[in-house]
């Protein structure tokens, strides 16, 4: 997958930190000398050839389990991402020189970089190294005129590479984890289940979803479920009979109750993994098939019929 944008043309780069200190967070721009934008360019770059090991990445899945360092992507129109997409678009970022004053507020730092064409990049990662140095800050010392004296200042250590890579249609992930976090998609997840469970009952108005969404906004899981769910867009065509058949399969009774599928209580997780084709049955010992539930969903093809 190509990025938008030409890391040999860089013609400007920024440099700013996200902060904990209002409800939805706050960026704001530090000013950085020519040493510390020479590094943020260094990082991008390592950033984009860890990324470029694999051509083919799939999109990110709210509902899957990914590595540590696992290159994924998701649309910067994702209704998920808007922290991010407004950060990467934003015009008027306020330059704060007293942003690291409370570097406990600090969550993440990113630069922004454009390029000769006028294209913008936008780099975020967890500031979890970035503010280790601060702990044992009166353990540093330093070379001045042939003396080791103690750094007094508070210090802090740049990362090797960003979390993630944010162009004009695109987001770049590099490590999930970080992207989660830095989106807070947590609190966004659980927030959009009231929509997420609109959006599939359009699909399919012959489920009762009530049940699913009252589960869903106090457990995180199936929320992270339905968002996958949504974003597959593949509820639109679910057979109902064969629905119905899977449920049964899987050991779940549903009833139908003034024309729509109920879900009794207990039995949400299995419903949405269902849903999520999470649930997967194999039949090696004749007359004797194993059911499953997949940890991580990927597709290796369709059998037509």
């Amino acid at each position: 997958m190509p990025l938008n944008f030409n890391l040999d043309t860089i013609r400007s780069t920024e440099f700013g930190v996200g902060r904990d200190d209002e409800d939805e967070g706050s960026f704001s721009l530090i000013p950085v000398d020519g040493d510390v934008q020479d590094a943020l360019r260094e990082m991008a770059a390592e950033t984009w050839d860890a990324m470029s090991d694999n051509e083919d990445p799939e999109e990110y899945q709210p509902s899957e389990k990914y590595a540590s360092q696992e290159y994924v992507y998701t649309p910067t129109e994702s209704e998920m991402v808007a922290r991010l997409r407004n950060l990467h678009r934003a015009n008027n970022l306020t330059l704060d020189t007293t942003a690291l004053e409370e570097p406990g507020d600090v969550s993440c730092y990113f630069a922004r970089f454009s390029d000769a064409r006028g294209r913008r990049l936008t780099a975020v990662r967890r500031a979890t190294q970035f503010k280790g140095l601060l702990k044992s800050r009166n353990k540093l010392i330093r070379l001045i005129e042939d003396t080791l004296q103690i750094v007094e200042d508070n210090t802090f250590k740049l990362d090797r590479d960003f979390d993630l890579l944010i162009d004009s249609t695109i987001i770049h992930i590099l490590r999930p984890s970080g992207f989660e976090f830095i989106a807070k998609l947590q609190e966004v997840i659980r927030e959009a289940v009231p929509d997420n469970i609109a959006s599939i009952q359009e699909d399919m108005p012959y489920v009762d979803f009530a049940s699913i969404q009252e589960y869903a906004s106090g457990h995180t899981r199936a929320a992270r479920l339905l968002a996958s769910i949504r974003s597959l867009r593949e509820t639109h065509n679910i057979s109902q009979r064969l629905l119905r058949n899977a449920c049964r399969t899987y050991g779940l009774e549903v009833r139908v109750r003034n024309g729509q599928i109920t879900i009794p209580a207990g039995s949400e997780m299995t419903f949405l993994d269902i849903l999520d084709r999470r649930m997967y049955e194999l039949e090696l010992v004749e007359g004797a098939p194993e059911q499953y539930k997949a940890g991580s969903r990927r597709r290796v093809g369709t059998q037509a019929r």
